[in-house]
C-alpha cells in the first residue's frame, strides 16, 4: 500500500502567494501601476520575469528576497501535517505540482527543513542570472486549452504517474490537496476511488461544486478541508484501513 500526496503550494502549503509576497522587497513594497497593468491572463510567468527585473534595477539582492520569502506564513496546521508525512514516508509519496518557481519553493521548505518530505517537485525554474536578477521560465510546453500556457498540472501529474509505473509503483489512492482553478484539470484525471481535497472557500471548491450542479460532476470522492489538520485526520483514518 502506497499512496501519493500531490500538493499545490501558494494557498495550500503556505497561506500567501509567493509571486506576490515578493513584492514587499519593492521600493516602497509595491509595484508601479504600468507594471502591473502589464499582465495579461495565462501568461504569468512572463509577468513575474518583469517584476523580477524591476526588483533588479531597484537594487534587490538575492539575500534579501530570501529573507523575505522565508517569513512568508505556512497555512494553518501545514506544519504538522508535513512533519507528520515527514514522519510515515514509508506510505506517502509526496509531490508539489505549483505555478510557483524553484527558487521561492527551495528557500521556503529548505528554512523550515521540509524539502526531504517531498520527492519531486514541478514547477516553473528559476536562477539567479550572473548580474544578480533572478529570472523564470515556463515549466513547459502544453496543448491544453483550460490551463495557463506555462503549466498544465494535469499533464505533469499523468507523465509523473506513468514514469513511476514504469518503475512498478502504482498507488492504492492519489490525493489532490490544493486550491486554485488551475488545480481542477489534474482533479479531472483521477478516479474513483482517488480523492480531491479542494481548500474551503478557494477556487476549486467552487469549480467543482458548480460540476456538481451542472450534473457532471468530478469521479473522484471530494473532501473540503479549512485546517491542515482536516487532511491529518483523513490520512490518519486512512493508515488505519
Amino acid at each position: 500500500m502506497k499512496f501519493l500526496l500531490v500538493f499545490d503550494f501558494d494557498h495550500t502549503i503556505v497561506d500567501e502567494n509567493s509571486d506576490t509576497w515578493i513584492v514587499r522587497c519593492a521600493p516602497e513594497k509595491k509595484l508601479p501601476n504600468g507594471l502591473r497593468n502589464s499582465y495579461r491572463p495565462g501568461y504569468w510567468t512572463e509577468y513575474m520575469d518583469r517584476v523580477f527585473v524591476y526588483l533588479g534595477d531597484n537594487g534587490v539582492k538575492e539575500d534579501e528576497m530570501k529573507r523575505t520569502m522565508t517569513t512568508i506564513p505556512f497555512t494553518a496546521g501545514m506544519v504538522d501535517l508535513l512533519g507528520f508525512v515527514g514522519e510515515n514516508k514509508e506510505l506517502f509519496d509526496c509531490i508539489i505540482v505549483s505555478d510557483s518557481n524553484t527558487v521561492f519553493i527551495d528557500w521556503i521548505l529548505k528554512a523550515a527543513d521540509f524539502h526531504k518530505v517531498f520527492d519531486e517537485v514541478f514547477t516553473n525554474p528559476a536562477a539567479f542570472s550572473s548580474t544578480g536578477y533572478l529570472t523564470v521560465q515556463n515549466f513547459h510546453a502544453h496543448r491544453c486549452a483550460k490551463c495557463p500556457k506555462n503549466l498544465c498540472k494535469r499533464k505533469v501529474l499523468k507523465e509523473f504517474l506513468d514514469k513511476q509505473l514504469e518503475r512498478g509503483v502504482s498507488y492504492t489512492q492519489i490525493v489532490y490537496i490544493g486550491d486554485g482553478g488551475n488545480d481542477l484539470c489534474p482533479v479531472m484525471l483521477l478516479k474513483k476511488h482517488d480523492i480531491a481535497m479542494p481548500r474551503q472557500g478557494y477556487t476549486l471548491e467552487k469549480k467543482i461544486s458548480q460540476l456538481a450542479r451542472d450534473l457532471n460532476p468530478v469521479e473522484c470522492s471530494v473532501l473540503v478541508w479549512s485546517s491542515a489538520i482536516d487532511i491529518m485526520s483523513y490520512l490518519t483514518a486512512l493508515m488505519k484501513k
